[in-house]
C-alpha cells in the first residue's frame, strides 16, 4: 500500500555554507558515494530524478518520480537548505528525505531513518575535516550470509575493535590480510561503525535489521589510490570473515 514519509534532520558543522553545499553537490564521494548533479532548475539529478531548487548555497531539492531499480518506492525527494551560523564560519542545515514507500513501510522507513544518521554523521566528518578534498569511493558487499543476527560483532571481532571503545577514542585495527588502521572511533552502534584515519573515513553497515549482508565502504582522500586493489583487500576480508 503507498504511503507518505519523511525523515528529516537539522544540525550544524564546522564548515561554512559553501563547504557544505560543495560537499552536496559536487563531494558526495567523500562521505555518501558518488553522484552527479546538472546545474540549475531543470537539470539532472541522481537516480533519473530533476533538480527543482538550485540556489547555491543555500538550497538544493532534488525529486525522483518511479525510482529506477527501486520496487518499494516509487517517489524520492531529497531538500538540503543551508545558512551561516558564527558570521559564517559554520552551517545549520536542515535536511528532508521525503516520497511514497509502495511496500513493507515501517521496514523501509526504519533503514532509512536509522541510515540518514549514520550519513549525515558522515558528511559533518568529512566537511570538518577533509573540507573540498576528492575521495576515491570504494564498497565493497559481504556475502549473503553476513545478513545474520551476529553480524555486527563478527564485524567488530575481525577489525579487532576492542568491546569497550568509545566513541571519541584513538583504535587501533587489524582486519587480517589488511594493513593496520589507526583510526579515531566517531561512530558505534548496533548497526553501524565509522572510524577517522588520517587520510580516510572508514564505514561499516551492519544492515542485518533490513535483511542486508554487511558492506565496507571507504571514503579514500589520500591521492593515488588504487581502488581496484583497495576494493579487492575489503572483498576478500569480508568474505573470508564471513563465511
Amino acid at each position: 500500500m503507498d504511503k507518505e514519509f519523511e525523515v528529516a534532520r537539522e544540525f550544524e558543522a564546522d564548515a561554512t555554507p559553501q563547504q557544505v553545499w560543495e560537499a552536496v553537490t559536487t563531494g558526495t564521494a567523500g562521505w555518501l558515494w558518488p553522484l552527479e548533479y546538472e546545474p540549475g532548475v531543470g537539470g539532472a539529478g541522481p537516480f533519473g530524478g530533476t533538480v527543482t531548487t538550485w540556489d547555491p548555497p543555500r538550497r538544493l531539492t532534488t525529486r525522483t518520480e518511479d525510482v529506477p531499480g527501486i520496487d518499494t518506492q516509487s517517489v524520492n525527494q531529497l531538500d538540503y537548505e543551508i545558512a551561516p551560523r558564527d558570521a559564517g564560519r559554520r552551517a545549520w542545515v536542515r535536511y528532508v528525505h521525503s516520497g511514497i514507500f509502495t511496500d513493507d513501510w515501517d521496514n523501509q522507513y526504519d533503514g532509512a531513518d536509522r541510515h540518514t544518521d549514520f550519513y549525515l554523521h558522515t558528511l559533518r566528518q568529512y566537511v570538518a575535516h577533509f573540507p573540498g578534498r576528492t575521495a576515491t569511493y570504494v564498497a565493497v558487499d559481504g556475502p549473503a550470509d553476513s545478513a545474520h543476527s551476529g553480524a555486527t560483532a563478527v564485524l567488530e571481532r575481525g577489525l579487532g575493535l576492542p568491546r569497550d571503545a568509545a566513541v571519541g577514542d584513538e583504535v587501533r585495527v587489524t582486519p587480517s590480510g589488511l594493513a593496520p588502521v589507526t583510526a579515531v572511533l566517531d561512530y558505534r552502534n548496533a548497526h553501524f561503525v565509522g572510524l577517522r584515519a588520517d587520510d580516510a573515513l572508514y564505514r561499516f553497515f551492519c544492515r542485518q535489521a533490513w535483511g542486508g549482508p554487511v558492506q565496507a565502504v571507504v571514503h579514500h582522500m589520500a591521492p593515488d589510490v588504487d581502488a581496484t586493489a583497495v576494493e579487492r583487500a575489503w572483498h576478500d576480508w569480508l568474505h573470508g570473515l564471513f563465511h
